[in-house]
């Protein structure tokens, strides 16, 4: 791909993302896509073979901004405890973060795909595997270093502590208040340091 054809790739994805999270898939047409890029159905078709892969596409392309803004914080941190509470940082803030990208993408796509086994629904699947599995890999390490006691289930409690965020993403987005975001967040940090932190 000619770096031309890689900078209007990166361009339509950058404004379609935000209209196909806000939207949804079905939600979404030819007219919101050209209105978006400014580019016609043929230029846009030139760079995404259908609406489909475009709409994985731009999931992706939302999704990347997430986890690498989240990767970011996580990797500043060093021990374990730290690196999990960055989840919590990140998260109280969401609310200032996602309008750009037209809302939380895994909230959102997660919604618009549950009742039907597409590539798009798959591709949110993967997301949160792979956030979950980040989670996991955190809390295992950190039962290796002895900062987190050794008992602790690391998959239980990497599920756990997604389920608070989602949660707390889905009620904060839904009733526009930030408040839930930082519950739910306070409720992270109370299980980070008194059920997970080990004592020694």
């Amino acid at each position: 791909m000619s770096g031309k054809a890689e900078r209007t790739t990166q361009f339509i994805l950058e404004k379609v993302a935000p209209v196909f999270n806000k939207n949804g898939y079905a939600g979404t047409s030819m007219a919101d896509i050209t209105s978006a890029t400014g580019l016609t159905k043929g230029a846009v078709y030139g760079n995404f073979e259908n609406k489909e892969i475009l709409a994985v596409e731009a999931f992706k392309h939302n999704a990347k901004f997430v986890k690498e803004t989240l990767a970011s914080l996580i990797r500043n941190e060093v021990s374990m405890l730290d690196k999990l509470s960055a989840f919590s940082k990140f998260y109280r803030s969401y609310d200032t973060i996602i309008p750009k990208l037209g809302g939380c993408p895994i909230l959102n796509v997660g919604v618009d795909t549950n009742h039907n086994d597409t590539p798009l629904g798959r591709e949110v699947q993967k997301v949160m595997i792979n956030l979950l599995s980040d989670l996991e890999r955190i809390i295992e390490k950190g039962k290796i270093l002895k900062e987190i006691k050794p008992k602790i289930n690391a998959s239980s409690y990497a599920r756990k502590i997604f389920s608070i965020i989602e949660g707390s993403v889905f009620m904060a987005s839904a009733l526009k208040d930030n408040r839930y975001l930082q519950d739910g967040m306070d409720v992270l940090d109370t299980i980070i340091h008194s059920e997970l932190k080990n004592y020694k």
